[in-house]
């Protein structure tokens, strides 16, 4: 194994949850904005804030999706409640 596959293993994040992610970003970010960090320290902040980026975001998608399915799911069935709605009005008039 190369230092560069090391030090990529190193930095990935297991499976965490939203808020873990974004709780850590947010000390990431304050630590590297109140500075005081060598070179070194910081890039390594920078890479690792980049990562819970990711997770939060792909946490975010996730939600998106979900939503988005959920609503198309509602829309859908309030169609087919309309259509049935409608065929049952239909029944009735022939009656």
């Amino acid at each position: 194994m190369t230092a560069k596959t090391d030090e990529s293993s190193a930095n990935s994040i297991g499976p965490i949850g939203y808020e873990q992610a974004r709780d850590e970003l947010i000390e990431v970010v304050r630590r590297l904005e109140a500075g005081g960090t060598t070179l070194e320290e910081s890039l390594a902040l920078w890479e690792r804030g980049e990562e819970l980026a990711k997770v939060c975001r792909r946490w975010l998608d996730g939600a998106r999706a979900r939503l988005d399915a959920a609503l198309a799911g509602r829309d859908g069935d309030a169609g087919a409640q309309g259509r049935d709605q409608g065929e049952d009005e239909d029944d009735q008039a022939r009656l």
